[in-house]
């Protein structure tokens, strides 16, 4: 929907105020920014272990990102791991 507040200001010049009473949206919406997940390799390595290493659980995982050099913490291994349903 930014795309159609982005093409309304452009073409007829309108401000943002009024190109979103145009199209019935919340001005917030157009300043939010998209966050990507900044932990998709760490999920897909994980995945790539915990498949090779069926009856490993999320300290071993732990261990074995570190061993790699991934620099992070055993909480947060144990979050994704749980996010993941990676549950022995």
């Amino acid at each position: 929907m930014k795309e159609v507040v982005a093409y309304i200001m452009a073409s007829h010049g309108y401000s943002e105020r009024k190109a979103c009473q145009v199209t019935r949206q919340h001005r917030s919406t157009q300043r939010k920014k998209i966050v990507s997940d900044p932990l998709v390799e760490l999920r897909q390595r994980m995945h790539e272990i915990v498949a090779t290493r069926i009856r490993y659980g999320y300290r071993r995982v732990h261990i074995m990102l570190k061993r790699e050099g991934w620099k992070i913490g055993r909480n947060r291994v144990y979050r994704v791991y749980r996010e993941e349903g990676l549950v022995l």
